[in-house]
């Protein structure tokens, strides 16, 4: 029986999974919000901080309770000779939280990356799914990135330990909409689209769901290599990524997919699960020059083509 169209629209905008026992607000840590205040930060670690080298943890910070830090819990490592690209995270949705996406995101940070996700970490601690977190916006993802550099040239716990130089966009859903908007933006080194693409024919009812209505001009005026990474035919997205591909002339490009849908996808298995696996790589290849992790992407049979788990198509990527 074929799937109404509103049914389709909801699993794009919004996700869509089971709720999961979540810890408490207290439990989290976090401070009991005046009205009209956001909550202080809090901060959890996420599973067992990641696979990664440096142990993640899901944080916040007083002067950005917009958003959360998904960072290596010890920052003494980074400095002159080995620093934090900054990794920007908008939600399925456009939802104003994170947690829903908490186990990917901190399994990526366990490798040495600084993401700066929209929506309060307090929320992003305690909350899943659809859970009411408000609506964002994609300019919120350029507000974490002025933060980060601001942060990286002041005394602090980030001074001059983020690599401002090295920055990735990346979304999933609508949040990947949000991610393709500011991808024009000359910092932005890399984006990587998740379940997501230029979404044809916005409505009414996807305006109130905060979609960019974006022109397909976009795409023809990309200045940085992007990723498209989507769930194969169970993915109500995917068709976007695959109009977008074509269409993306001028800068490095990958397009791959593994049969896992939408939504949940593989965001919550332990560590992120395979989706997690390819974001790092990609990520260290494009932010920290690793040529292991490119072999992931180059070649005559690149390793994620080789995983027959996977299906790639790429264009201009050497």
């Amino acid at each position: 029986m074929r799937r109404p169209w509103f049914a389709s629209l909801v699993l794009l905008l919004c996700g869509a999974g089971p709720s999961a026992q979540l810890p408490t607000l207290e439990k989290a840590g976090a401070q009991k919000a005046q009205p009209g205040a956001l909550p202080d930060p809090v901060t959890v670690t996420v599973e067992d901080g990641g696979t990664g080298p440096y142990k993640a943890i899901l944080t916040g910070d007083r002067s950005l309770l917009t958003h959360t830090l998904y960072r290596p819990k010890d920052l003494t490592p980074f400095g002159k000779d080995v620093k934090l690209p900054i990794v920007l995270w908008g939600n399925g949705g456009c939802r104003n939280s994170s947690g829903e996406f908490r186990e990917f995101l901190s399994e990526i940070a366990s490798h040495g990356f600084l993401i700066v996700a929209i929506g309060p970490s307090s929320s992003a601690a305690t909350k899943r799914g659809n859970a009411p977190t408000g609506q964002s916006k994609s300019s919120q993802l350029l507000d974490g990135l002025d933060w980060a550099m601001a942060q990286n040239g002041k005394d602090g716990e980030y001074k001059d330990k983020l690599d401002t130089k090295k920055v990735a966009v990346m979304g999933q859903s609508c949040g990947g909409v949000q991610a393709l908007e500011v991808s024009l933006d000359p910092r932005i080194t890399t984006s990587v689209i998740w379940n997501s693409g230029l979404v044809r024919n916005v409505n009414a009812g996807q305006a109130k769901m905060a979609m960019p209505a974006l022109s397909r001009d976009l795409l023809k005026k990309l200045h940085a290599p992007i990723a498209y990474i989507n769930g194969g035919t169970k993915d109500t997205a995917s068709k976007y990524a695959l109009a977008d591909f074509p269409e993306i002339e001028k800068v490095p490009v990958l397009l791959a997919s593994q049969e896992v849908g939408h939504y949940p996808a593989t965001f919550r298995q332990p560590h992120g699960g395979a989706f997690a696996v390819a974001g790092v790589a990609w990520l260290q290849w494009q932010l920290k020059g690793d040529q292991k992790a490119a072999k992931m992407f180059t070649g005559d049979n690149p390793g994620l083509a080789a995983d027959p788990k996977w299906k790639v198509e790429r264009k201009n990527i050497k």
